[in-house]
């Protein structure tokens, strides 16, 4: 008997996984995002391109009245820092202008004395809409101009040690528990997550009411029992959802390293912490958080029997998921604190959550165990509710069943 449920199972499975394949919406989708992804790596060489592909973060500097004693070239020194090459230019004002304007340089600065002892820094940009003054650059040429009137007053050299110290700025901890991890990967995984959850997920609900209204489901129900459906059917979505996640990371991955500048990608993609333990636990997640959602969503379909009753129908669920992801994303500022950690623990938010937490080395081993032993349960609670209404609903070629009429269903033999 086990072994023709499990047949019956791989089954479904295969045939689940062979519609989603064939459906020209899933692979007019697929290239669109695969080509979306590349154009996206791409933005950078694009912007180049329109700029006539010599634009660089190059700034100009101009002294006319010499009040820095040309000592602006000492700026190229601190380039990485600043972000910033500067052209220290000897043009006029409006020669200056035609070469920002041109696109050959992305912004200049031009010193000129005010009245009495103030200092004016004509920052030179194309289009201000959106300008804002590089307030390092600025601080630097503050700092810079103030050294060089400390130097006019002859002052020893433990004299101009006093008044111009170097500040060292070091980040203490209150909390015995430190927090690692990149940032920027931490939000983008998160993201990933959610998106590769929410969009398998919400395919169960599709297909299944796709299936009712075509009469297949008729066949199924005569052939196997709704357990195995239900199974088979997210079993399958979920194994072309995950192939169609990894496609995508590997483009996004090709595109990445093709595309963008060596040092942006360090920067940014700092992986140092990503270690086979969190891949496992992210796998963990994104298997247990896909069912958890995709059951639901199997529930939400059979309540429905018009494909353009699906929507309306998701929507709680929908709801719930973007309460998980939120309460999972915004509780990052604090990740110490206990709302993280309930986070962390809750059903809805956990598959969002506790893969950070792992990231950023603050998740002990009770945690995750704990965690994953809710999930777990939650998958079987949410199983066994969605198979029940399932098997009782599936043949309702009625209206869209109210909550009431959900209720009354599960209740029934």
């Amino acid at each position: 008997m086990k072994s023709n449920n499990f047949r019956d199972l791989l089954t479904v499975t295969k045939f689940t996984m062979r519609d989603m394949l064939g459906r020209k919406s899933f692979r007019i989708s697929t290239i669109i995002i695969v080509v979306l992804i590349v154009l996206g790596f791409n933005v950078p060489n694009f912007i180049n391109s329109i700029n006539g592909g010599d634009f660089s973060d190059t700034m100009i500097l101009s002294d006319p009245e010499n009040l820095y004693n040309g000592a602006l070239d000492s700026l190229n020194q601190a380039e990485d820092s600043l972000g910033y090459k500067f052209d220290i230019s000897s043009l006029n004002a409006d020669e200056i202008k035609a070469k920002v304007n041109d696109g050959e340089v992305s912004s200049a600065i031009i010193i000129n004395r005010g009245t009495e002892n103030n200092i004016n820094l004509n920052y030179i940009v194309k289009n201000s809409a959106t300008a804002i003054p590089p307030t390092a650059v600025l601080d630097t040429l503050n700092s810079l101009y103030v050294n060089l009137q400390i130097q006019k007053l002859n002052l020893s050299a433990e004299q101009l040690a006093k008044i111009s110290p170097e500040f060292q700025v070091n980040i203490e901890q209150t909390e015995d528990q430190e927090v690692g991890g990149n940032i920027f990967v931490m939000m983008l995984l998160s993201c990933v997550l959610f998106f590769a959850i929410y969009f398998c997920a919400y395919q169960v609900s599709s297909s299944i009411t796709i299936e009712k209204t075509s009469k297949i489901m008729e066949t199924l129900v005569t052939s196997t029992n709704p357990r195995t459906i239900v199974l088979g059917k997210t079993i399958g979505i979920g194994l072309v959802g995950l192939m169609q996640i990894v496609l995508f990371a590997i483009v996004a991955i090709i595109s990445a390293y093709s595309f963008l500048n060596a040092e942006l990608l360090e920067n940014l993609f700092d992986m140092s912490s990503f270690t086979p333990y969190l891949a496992i636990i992210m796998i963990i997640y994104f298997i247990l958080g896909y069912f958890a959602y995709a059951l639901m969503y199997a529930l939400t379909g059979s309540t429905v029997s018009k494909p353009e009753d699906i929507q309306s129908a998701n929507t709680p669920i929908a709801i719930i998921t973007m309460i998980g992801f939120y309460l999972a994303y915004f509780t990052l500022t604090d990740p110490t604190g206990n709302l993280n950690l309930f986070a962390a623990l809750l059903p809805i938010s956990s598959p969002f959550c506790m893969p950070l937490r792992v990231m950023m080395g603050i998740a002990s081993g009770w945690e995750v165990a704990f965690s994953i032993i809710i999930l777990v349960a939650a998958c079987a609670i949410i199983a066994h509710i969605a198979i029940k209404i399932y098997s009782n609903a599936i043949l309702n070629y009625g209206t869209k069943m109210s909550l009431k009429d959900i209720i009354r269903t599960y209740k029934e033999k």
